[in-house]
């Protein structure tokens, strides 16, 4: 909603802010007036004198104020199977692990992703994103549980109601019972269009249509999902050039590589985004920049599995769009965002670049307003400006662990994880303190190991 005649005023003062905008524009000592859910005003020094209906007023000494943070690829079903497969590469992990996966049902997938968005929401993420593809039959409504969690939450939310068609049988890697048909996976995905999709500028809850990856989805549910998808005005996502293997699985079942694959079925796109996209030549990046397509950089996920270094600095160079994401917990078992903003600038600089790959501001760029262009919401969040959604938080810099760091953004980047004092959605409080207002973290401890063992059980018996 829009501010009101006579708002409800939040005013941050005596804060640094990174406000992220088009300039980099920073100040170090300033303020944010809150008007409902929406920035009112940023700026250097004191906030306005006179402004009516002030209902709280938060002195920011020793913190810094940025956009919140944006998730841009994840797998929150995967939090109740953390710490398993741990020294296999992508396909091998996968193999090993979709048996169990393939059992979950509604109570599982509503406690995992109660524990992803605990762990993102209290790291200081605003909006978050999960890619969900196992629907095992029988299972309940995965879809109504997931959006459920993230209401109560009280973060802000997009579901890739992700889908798989193509099994051991077709020369996939799922089992044959862990997929959909082509025809029922269409029509789930826009009956939760239906259910789920806001189109406002303020919306809480929207829609991506996601079939899984190359390797576990038919060359016409990807066709029909990219029409869908634009008939009903929705975002594409899936996965995309993850591994060496995966190029070469394509070139020999389609006769070419992913970006000319995705091409041919009508995955490129400024309403597309795919995750990881490691292994991309110079004309595989040509093409994503021609076309708007954008990347989920998950670097931590990319590491854990052994997949490579993904070229983000000549993706930037090139204008690609980029974001970051954590990835399903699986493949990243801390579940937090913060790690891959420190991660995707020191790994990067491993890469042919070195130092001059990507600095701190880059990488908070890559959290956050990048984030917020690779979902489509570059003009409503992902910035502190006058106008956008009041998404943002206040990180905690003056204890020891930053202490004698003196640039902010910096400490932020380079140092260890920042308390979150303050994180706003939506203009409400969901992180007051470095903890969570609006859910019991314990009981979300306790119902995820629960689930966790009960899943584990039903595998081994099956």
């Amino acid at each position: 909603m829009a501010a009101s005649a006579d708002p409800q005023r939040i005013i941050i003062e005596n804060c640094s802010i990174a406000t992220v905008d088009a300039h980099d524009t920073e100040y170090a000592s300033g303020y944010i007036v809150v008007a409902d859910n929406r920035i009112e005003s940023v700026g250097a020094g004191k906030a306005p004198e006179g402004l009516a209906g002030v209902v709280r007023r938060i002195d920011g000494t020793g913190h810094l104020a940025t956009p919140g943070l944006v998730n841009t690829h994840h797998h929150f079903y995967q939090w109740i199977t953390r710490g398993l497969a741990t020294d296999h590469n992508l396909f091998n992990w996968l193999v090993a692990l979709y048996p169990t996966w393939a059992r979950i049902d509604e109570p599982m997938a509503r406690a995992a992703a109660q524990g992803s968005l605990a762990m993102l929401a209290r790291g200081g993420v605003t909006t978050a994103m999960d890619h969900h593809y196992v629907f095992p039959k029988g299972s309940g409504d995965l879809s109504g549980a997931i959006v459920g969690a993230a209401r109560e939450m009280g973060v802000r939310f997009t579901l890739a109601r992700g889908s798989m068609d193509r099994s051991e049988k077709d020369g996939g890697l799922p089992p044959d019972f862990a997929v959909e048909t082509l025809e029922g996976a269409l029509a789930a995905t826009e009956a939760t269009i239906d259910a789920h999709h806001d189109a406002s500028f303020d919306a809480m809850t929207q829609i991506a249509v996601a079939p899984c990856s190359p390797f576990s989805v038919s060359t016409e549910l990807m066709r029909q999902g990219a029409e869908l998808a634009r008939r009903r005005g929705v975002r594409l996502h899936t996965h995309g050039s993850e591994t060496v293997e995966e190029e070469q699985f394509c070139k020999e079942l389609f006769g070419m590589g992913p970006t000319d694959y995705f091409e041919s079925t009508g995955w490129l796109g400024d309403d597309v985004w795919m995750a990881h996209c490691v292994h991309m030549n110079d004309s595989d990046i040509a093409a994503f920049a021609r076309t708007g397509t954008g990347v989920a950089h998950c670097p931590s996920s990319n590491a854990r599995l052994a997949a490579g270094i993904a070229r983000v600095p000549d993706m930037l160079a090139a204008g690609v769009p980029v974001g970051l994401g954590v990835d399903g917990t699986a493949s990243n078992e801390s579940g937090e965002l913060h790690t891959e903003l420190r991660n995707a600038l020191l790994i990067n600089r491993l890469g042919a670049h070195r130092e001059a790959a990507l600095n701190a501001r880059q990488a908070l760029r890559l959290g956050t307003f990048g984030g917020a262009q690779v979902l489509g919401r570059a003009d409503q969040i992902g910035s502190l400006e006058a106008g956008k959604l009041a998404d943002l938080v206040l990180w905690k810099l003056d204890t020891l662990a930053h202490s004698s760091i003196a640039d902010p953004v910096t400490a932020l980047i380079f140092g260890a994880a920042a308390p979150v004092t303050l994180s706003l959605v939506d203009g409400k409080p969901v992180v007051e303190g470095n903890h969570l207002t609006t859910v019991d973290e314990d009981a979300i401890a306790r119902v995820t190991r629960d689930e966790a063992r009960r899943l584990a059980q039903i595998a081994a018996g099956a």
